[in-house]
């Protein structure tokens, strides 16, 4: 019954948005209601849970969005966009464009979590979308698969790194391991996947769309560069300041704090503001009117991803994760396969990569110990399943509809048949491992 009940309300939430056309946000606010009451929440505790799961995750993006977005704004308007994207082609060509934003989304992947990554790559992709007049889907979702990858199967992200822990694993060799199926299912599911989606019409946020300027009116190539990817490198470095050798306690708050990703967003922006605004001869007041555009312009994704959230915390907090997993633990399936399937179901149900992870992995820990499993091989099998099928009831697929202007069954044709290739390739990729490591 539980899985029914989730099917009819994914349903019901793709024809409100989809046939109806209501608001994305009242449509998932009514279906989580809706829900909530079907999985036996108390009626008393169903708006309470709709809105623990939007505080939750707005608390995580709403900051990070937002001075992206503000960021965004400043890196298109004062033509660094343009002049990076210039820099790229004459480099690498434009032929080879889509490689060199896949590579760059990778090794940006890394240390940086998913929708931080999202948000601060995007403008770049659109910057050579509009520079060069290329399609967006085309060029932009191979760079998403890289950050969706490392996102599932590497540490230092929260869902393999947690699992590392709770499988006894060694990080390092999950990490090589990853690397290994990381870079043939980023190249399937990015470059060779992408070549069939050339057509699909997409119309990215005007927010990121700026009026092509003159060489002569364009910052340097090093401002540029520096500014758009600052909070990259200072998220990369407060990330490998703990492995330093540096004992000094208040040294190591300090980079504690300056790293996290809201305080690295807003020096990030404080620095454009200078760079790439005043250096540039722009006053103030129209920075300011920059910036209030720049949230005028995702302030529906902020709703709609709010709205997503209170759709998983009503299916986590109902337990239905658990019911999913105790069902499917009566099948004999092997422990790595069975591992993957968890998490896949879960995610699929719930929405949440985490979620689907830390569920899965409790299930089956006990199977690694019995069965003698490779525990860094099930890291990445549950990572891998852990990202299968994004769709409605996931705020990744929301970002990405809504950034790239995409209708729900456009979005589904390439973000989430793309997610689904990842995890598919993670676990061939597993279980080949598998036929080779003790």
């Amino acid at each position: 019954m539980a899985l029914l009940t989730i099917f009819i309300c994914i349903v019901l939430l793709v024809l409100l948005v989809s046939w109806a056309k209501l608001n994305p946000f009242i449509a998932f606010l009514l279906v989580s209601i809706i829900a909530g009451l079907m999985l036996g929440i108390p009626i008393t505790k169903v708006t309470a849970s709709v809105q623990k799961g939007m505080g939750d995750i707005l608390g995580q993006l709403l900051i990070i969005i937002c001075l992206g977005a503000m960021l965004g704004k400043l890196v298109a308007v004062s033509g660094a966009a343009q002049k990076i994207a210039e820099v790229l082609v004459n480099a690498v060509g434009e032929k080879h464009i889509q490689w060199a934003l896949v590579t760059a989304g990778f090794i940006i992947g890394i240390p940086l979590f998913y929708g931080i990554g999202f948000v601060l790559m995007v403008p770049l992709i659109f910057s050579v979308v509009y520079k060069y007049k290329l399609p967006a889907v085309y060029i932009g979702l191979p760079m998403l698969a890289s950050l969706s990858v490392t996102h599932g199967f590497l540490p230092p992200h929260p869902s393999p790194s947690a699992l590392v822990v709770l499988f006894h694993a060694n990080m390092a060799t999950t990490f090589v391991y990853g690397l290994m199926i990381a870079v043939p299912a980023i190249i399937l599911a990015g470059p060779v996947f992408a070549k069939f989606l050339k057509k699909i019409p997409s119309e990215p946020l005007a927010t990121f769309r700026a009026e092509e300027l003159p060489a002569d009116k364009l910052p340097g190539a090093f401002n540029s560069f520096f500014t758009a990817l600052l909070p990259v490198m200072l998220l990369m470095l407060t990330a490998f300041f703990p492995y330093m050798g540096i004992k000094n306690a208040g040294l190591l708050k300090l980079m504690t704090f300056l790293g996290d990703p809201s305080i690295v967003m807003l020096i990030a922006l404080i620095v454009a503001t200078c760079t790439l605004g005043i250096k540039q001869g722009r006053s103030m007041g129209q920075l300011a009117v920059n910036f209030t555009d720049a949230i005028k312009d995702i302030a529906l994704i902020l709703l709609i991803i709010a709205g997503s959230g209170a759709f998983k915390e009503v299916l986590t907090a109902s337990g239905v994760s658990n019911q999913i997993a105790t069902q499917l633990q009566q099948f004999n399936l092997p422990p790595l396969l069975l591992g993957w399937v968890i998490a896949a179901i879960i995610r699929i149900s719930l929405g949440s990569a985490t979620v689907a992870g830390l569920t899965a992995a409790g299930i089956v820990a006990s199977l690694v110990l019995q069965n003698h499993v490779n525990p860094n091989l099930m890291v990445l099998s549950i990572g891998a399943g852990s990202l299968a099928f994004s769709h409605v009831n996931d705020s990744g697929f929301w970002l990405y509809k809504e950034y790239f202007n995409l209708s729900i069954k456009d979005t589904i044709k390439s973000w989430s048949v793309m997610e689904s290739l990842v995890s598919v390739i993670g676990l061939i990729g597993v279980l080949i491992l598998n036929q080779f490591v003790k």
